[in-house]
């Protein structure tokens, strides 16, 4: 094998091109290792070759610098899966480049689902898990001991179940399940570029994915279902705060229905179907129906249904199966009284596809008279609004939605999620629900993945499809919440989306997304009040939802509340324990209530999970405190080094906070130049309450626009 202008040897995974060089795919495994681990590395490769499954390892020479910048981040930020190889050479040989892979990868798994699919780390010797030279982040996921390199048929099915997507790594150090993705939705979710917009820390970065109904936001832009710093935003993990089992007496949890097909690819169906019920039930005034990503979290697990009614107090669940032939399915749903265990009610529909609308408001009216609900006025009718009669349009939408949830989604991906929502509209064109999901799939593509060039022009139809679905179903509550997103994240128009927001509410009051959503926007405006109180009840309706609790706890930090913010992350830390994400929160609450002492021996201790970049600010503002300048200097100087002017709002940050209101100011307008979306929390950033009286941060202020 080559070797680089370094000590060890860097590797090229797949075919060749004329180059030399290895195209990026999707599905693809990359190897990272030591040159003298080349042989180990080699033998794992071939046996993940032989199971059919493509590898990113060859041996060309591939010199250090752009070449290999170039090529080796454009491979692991494609790539399915990486495997780094550890060994006692890899403990030995110091910072190679092989740990630059790893830096690579880690850094992508901050932004990445909290289940972990993307590391799996493998020992070929008996260097110990706990070996003190790797990243943190290898330590929280399961890692594989292939002695001498040989591969078992274990391995090569494992390696190929986690690429099909159909299950996690598995435990992680501690024996405990991860947390299940959010969305994160609800993510929870990625960032534009690094956490380094600082908004990203104290915003949740937001998770709007989706679509309609599943809608999970806090800030910024409409994102993947990925985390963010560690956390996936708007996550399931498994063990809430211990309460009280007081179930209201009106209040269900609606498990993800059994794919009964036969089929693995038509989880998307039975998850859609119980989804839209689950939706559907949400928009009966007098029932609390536990949010998607706490009642999804239990998917796939042995878990009894009393135990299910008490991590989430509720009186009821119902959990049902699904077989689909065709355009005919088979419904299959029973109602369990939580308290007593007893079954209340059971039924089997089987119906065409044409009649799923009619179907699914059958089933919740159903599901309304055995808990003895009085519907109100149109609240029957209003179950139908916003779907479609088309069997071939409601298959697309439910494709369109799965896609729209896939971790680290890459601009092959969203132009699929596009197509998808474009088909059901193209088989119904007056489907809202449709028309909502193509508006949140082209604002995660104009947000992430989009060429410069092309960002304004996916803005606009993202706009346009969100107004359809708006004029297409004005009494739907998720249409208003889409072009809420759009124009509060995408276009900065926060008089507009303020009227989307009540909108929403106003329509569907008991919607964890909507309410998680009205919070987070209505603490960017300074109105404490109301934010709050929808976030209380988000987390209420979402136990379970690790984003949630986030959103809650920034409401109270930018209400300067810190007390309450700190007591909602510790719920948030026992949902997701080891957490980058919310381990910077905490930080930030501690810096925030000036408890300097304590920050700055978090920020310095090695073992506290928080990204480098992040410590450097924390430090500079720390140190700043306690009267050590120079070396506040110093950590800020390594803070630009790593982020560069990308970072201008968290400079403005440090700067205001050091009393140099100036370079603040400075820093500040580098920031909205960049269209910094940072800068939507200027109204409550604690940071900047030194400057705020300065005429140029007033007019920066004005400038952006917020509704009084």
């Amino acid at each position: 094998m080559a070797e680089h202008n370094g000590p060890d040897a860097v590797h090229i995974a797949g075919s060749d091109t004329p180059e030399g060089r290895a195209e990026p795919h999707s599905g693809a495994v990359f190897i990272s290792y030591a040159s003298q681990d080349a042989f180990a590395a080699e033998r794992i490769a071939s046996a993940l070759r032989a199971g059919e499954i493509e590898v990113w390892f060859d041996q060309s020479e591939l010199r250090g610098g752009d070449a290999w910048d170039t090529s080796i981040r454009r491979q692991i930020k494609s790539c399915s899966l990486f495997i780094p190889v550890i060994s006692k050479n890899t403990h030995a040989r110091g910072e190679g480049y092989f740990r630059l892979e790893w830096k690579l990868a880690v850094d992508r798994s901050h932004l990445m689902a909290s289940d972990l699919p993307f590391l799996l780390p493998v020992v070929v010797d008996e260097t110990p898990d706990q070996e003190d030279r790797v990243p943190d982040r290898f330590r929280e996921v399961q890692w594989t001991r292939l002695p001498d390199g040989v591969t078992p048929a274990v391995f090569v099915g494992r390696v190929r179940l986690l690429l099909s997507g159909e299950a996690s790594q598995g435990p992680t150090r501690t024996g405990s399940e991860a947390a299940a993705v959010f969305a994160a939705p609800t993510s929870q979710r990625h960032i534009l570029a690094s956490w380094r917009s600082r908004a990203a820390l104290l915003v949740t970065i937001p998770v709007v994915i989706a679509v309609l109904g599943y809608l999970v936001t806090n800030r910024l832009v409409i994102s993947k279902p990925t985390a963010t710093l560690g956390v996936p935003p708007g996550s399931a993990a498994q063990d809430a705060p211990v309460t009280a089992f007081n179930p209201p007496p009106h209040s269900i949890a609606v498990l993800s229905f059994v794919n009964m097909s036969g089929d693995v690819k038509q989880d998307y169906f039975s998850d859609g179907i119980s989804e839209e019920l689950l939706n559907a039930l949400s928009r009966l005034n007098e029932l609390q129906v536990v949010a998607r990503t706490s009642s999804f979290s239990f998917k796939g697990k042995d878990v009894d249904v009393s135990t299910i009614a008490r991590k989430l107090n509720v009186g009821a669940v119902l959990e049902g199966s699904v077989r689909r032939a065709g355009n005919t399915v088979r419904i299959t749903v029973q109602l369990i009284n939580a308290v007593s265990g007893f079954h209340v009610w059971s039924q089997t529909y089987d119906r065409n596809l044409t009649d799923i609308l009619k179907l699914q408001s059958e089933v919740a009216i159903a599901i309304a008279q055995q808990l003895a609900l009085k519907l109100i006025g149109d609240e029957a009718t209003n179950l139908e609004i916003g779907g479609t009669k088309s069997p071939e349009a409601y298959d697309a939408y439910l494709r369109g939605k799965q896609l729209i949830l896939r971790p680290d989604r890459t601009e092959t991906d969203d132009q699929a999620t596009v197509a998808a929502f474009d088909q059901a509209i193209a088989f119904d064109p007056g489907y809202a629900l449709a028309y909502g999901g193509r508006a949140a799939a082209l604002g995660n593509f104009a947000a992430f993945n989009a060429k410069p060039s092309e960002r304004v022009h996916l803005r606009e139809q993202a706009r346009k499809a969100a107004e359809r679905a708006v004029a297409l179903a004005p009494d739907l509550g998720a249409t208003h919440l889409v072009l809420a997103q759009l124009r509060a994240n995408l276009f900065f128009d926060f008089g507009g989306a303020a009227t989307e927001f009540d909108r929403a509410l106003a329509l569907a009051p008991g919607n964890a997304k909507v309410l998680t959503a009205f919070g987070s926007f209505s603490s960017l405006l300074g109105r404490y009040e109301p934010a709050v109180k929808a976030a209380r009840r988000s987390v209420v309706l979402d136990p379970l939802n690790v984003g949630a609790r986030i959103t809650l706890a920034q409401i109270h930090l930018e209400g300067h509340h810190y007390g309450e913010a700190l007591a909602a992350l510790q719920e948030a830390q026992a949902l997701y324990p080891g957490s980058h994400f919310v381990q910077t929160l905490i930080l930030e609450a501690t810096l925030a209530s000036g408890q300097a002492e304590q920050a700055r021996q978090q920020c310095e201790s090695p073992s506290t999970p928080i990204d480098e970049d992040y410590r450097h600010h924390c430090l500079a503002l720390v140190y700043h405190i306690l009267g050590r300048q120079a070396d506040a200097e110093v950590e800020l100087a390594q803070d630009q080094a790593l982020d560069g002017d990308g970072s201008a709002y968290g400079y403005a940050e440090i700067y205001a906070q050091w009393g140099n209101k100036a370079k603040a100011l400075q820093w500040l307008t580098t920031a909205e130049q960049l269209h910094d979306p940072g800068l939507q929390m200027l109204k409550v950033n604690w940071y900047f309450d030194p400057i705020r009286g300065e005429p140029q941060f007033k007019a920066i202020e004005a400038r952006m626009n917020f509704p009084p």
